[in-house]
């Protein structure tokens, strides 16, 4: 399964193509995603990136982390597979293609964020991971490139970026990007996503129902999903954003986090059939 992003001319996102899998695909070439679970108690932000990312279309995820953390997560997954991690990582082999870190992750994790990092795989940075560096961000920054996004909602970003003016998300975005190295994601009812070679997009499709704890963590998890896959991290990172925005006008009022993924078969296959409704009307 392959996505195309799909862009107008002032940079604002519609809605992607999809295109089917080849006939010989398995699990194996649609991508390999590993998460970082959070601690006991404090599982749940990462299992629901761990259930999006299954759901956009990578063929194998992985929960990684502390065995306490995974007893835990073994009572609520089943496709989703568990590995104990170690201070080497030894659980990350050649075959993981993408990595997400931060839901519901806890404090002092700037360590293990830095040794991800190293691994030189496609990595998602949100909540814990981007806080971790609050008081160093350049710390964070020496280990980051393109390949990498960041995913802060305005407090996240004021923590790394604190001399950079959110009254202009755009041009902040893009200061952000560019002193990072990483494709940075602002968070916002409009969600503007930058590059650090200057490209930028915002996704204006998306919904106030979206607003709902555990939605931020669903975001991460598609994005990581789509990296996943071999999409490169800005245009995966856009893609997700439109992908979550129309889960929160196909679902509308009511809406939880946990509930989703039941709605990401519905948004894939709208994409996939290029379906007439405009990109901001309520689906039926």
């Amino acid at each position: 399964m392959g996505f195309t992003l799909n862009l107008t001319q002032d940079g604002t996102i519609t809605r992607p193509t999809l295109v089917p899998p080849p006939s010989d695909a398995h699990k194996y070439s649609r991508g390999h995603a590993m998460l970082w679970s959070g601690p006991p108690l404090h599982s749940g932000a990462s299992r629901l990136a761990a259930q999006a990312a299954l759901a956009v279309g990578a063929g194998l995820v992985t929960l990684i982390g502390k065995r306490a953390a995974l007893v835990e997560q073994a009572a609520h997954v089943t496709a989703i597979m568990l590995r104990e991690a170690d201070d080497a990582l030894a659980c990350i082999d050649r075959r993981v293609t993408a990595l997400a870190i931060g839901p519901g992750a806890g404090a002092g994790i700037a360590d293990i964020v830095c040794t991800l990092l190293k691994r030189g795989i496609p990595t998602v940075l949100d909540a814990d991971a981007i806080t971790a560096f609050a008081g160093d961000p350049a710390r964070l920054f020496d280990h980051l490139c393109s390949d990498n996004v960041m995913t802060p909602h305005a407090g996240e970003f004021a923590r790394l970026f604190p001399d950079i003016d959110l009254a202009d998300r755009p041009a902040a975005a893009l200061r952000a990007a560019e002193r990072s190295g990483a494709v940075v994601l602002l968070k916002g009812p409009q969600t503007h996503i930058a590059a650090p070679d200057g490209r930028f997009a915002v996704n204006r499709h998306a919904s106030p129902w979206l607003a709902t704890a555990g939605s931020g963590d669903v975001l991460t998890g598609l994005i990581c999903g789509l990296m996943a896959q071999g999409i490169t991290a800005f245009d995966a990172a856009c893609m997700a954003a439109w992908l979550h925005g129309d889960i929160g006008v196909r679902a509308g009022p009511g809406l939880t986090a946990d509930k989703m993924m039941d709605h990401i078969p519905l948004v894939l296959h709208g994409c996939l059939n290029d379906e007439s409704a405009d990109d901001t009307g309520p689906r039926t």
